[in-house]
Formats: structure tokens, sequence, C-alpha cells
């Protein structure tokens, strides 16, 4: 049975063979409602260095361009839940914010959002449940101000 969720992996999972335009129209469907809120011109809209390079093959954009493609292919499935893998792991500074801010907006647009990542400094104002696992263990669960609360003991966990 279909569940509309979306994956980003860690690695962003490019096709070799694929321009950006291909990843963009091969992944697009409505959800399982026949809902379409993410379409072609919405995700170049979120991501215009996109429409910039259309023509270029997945694995010619830098990594941060990357990451946008895949977060926009994951969009254009019209997924009720999207998982995001390490989204900003190895990308520059700016780049980091751009895609954080994207996030945020994606969340905003009522899809829901599971994080997997380390920066609680950007995921405290991100995120409304925070949960760390260590080994498959639960070692901390709760809310932004319990986050804060216990900011030492999560970062220990998490090796920061």
């Amino acid at each position: 049975m279909r569940r509309d969720i979306a994956y980003v992996p860690e690695g962003r999972g490019m096709f070799y063979n694929l321009s950006v335009r291909e990843h963009l129209l091969m992944a697009a469907r409505s959800n399982r409602r026949g809902e379409v809120r993410w379409d072609y011109d919405r995700v170049l809209e979120t991501f215009p260095r996109l429409k910039e390079r259309l023509t270029n093959l997945g694995t010619q954009l830098s990594g941060g361009e990357q990451q946008m493609l895949a977060i926009g292919r994951a969009l254009m499935t019209n997924p009720d839940l999207l998982i995001l893998d390490e989204a900003t792991e190895g990308l520059a500074p700016l780049i980091r914010k751009e895609i954080w801010d994207v996030i945020a907006r994606i969340k905003d647009s009522g899809v829901s959002t599971l994080i997997v990542d380390k920066n609680i400094q950007v995921l405290k104002n991100l995120c409304d449940h925070h949960i760390v696992l260590v080994k498959g263990r639960v070692v901390f669960e709760g809310d932004s101000k319990r986050l804060l609360a216990n900011r030492d003991e999560v970062e220990s966990h998490l090796g920061v």
C-alpha cells in the first residue's frame, strides 16, 4: 500500500544519466488522494538554481545543487512525510542555510518532516519534537525547550 513517504538519502542518490529536468519529471506524481501540491514549477520556484541547470546531468551539479535536486525530486512525489538524512552534511555554510530555510518552508507548507541530523542549533528552532537514538536506543525525547535544558547531555550522545 502506498504511504506517500519520500526519502532524501544522505548520499543524494543522483542517477548519472538523467538531467535535472528528467530527475524531477520522472518523480512527478500525485499523492494517494490525487493531490498535486508540489509540481515542476513550484519546485523550480523553490530552487531557482535548478532552473538554470535543467539540461545538466544531476552528477554535474555541485553538492549543494545535488541536495536541492534530491529534495525537489522527493517533493515531486507530493509526500505527506519527507524524511531527510543529513540534509546539509558537507555543504558550505551559505548553502546549508539555504537548505534549512527551504526545509522550514516545506514544513510550513504542511508536509511533515523527519530530519536525521546532529545540528541542534538549527533543529531546536525548526522541529517540534526531538528524539536522540544511540545504537537504536532512545536516549532523549522531548520538545525544543527540554532539548535546550539537556543540551550538554544530548551533545555528549551525538559526539558534537
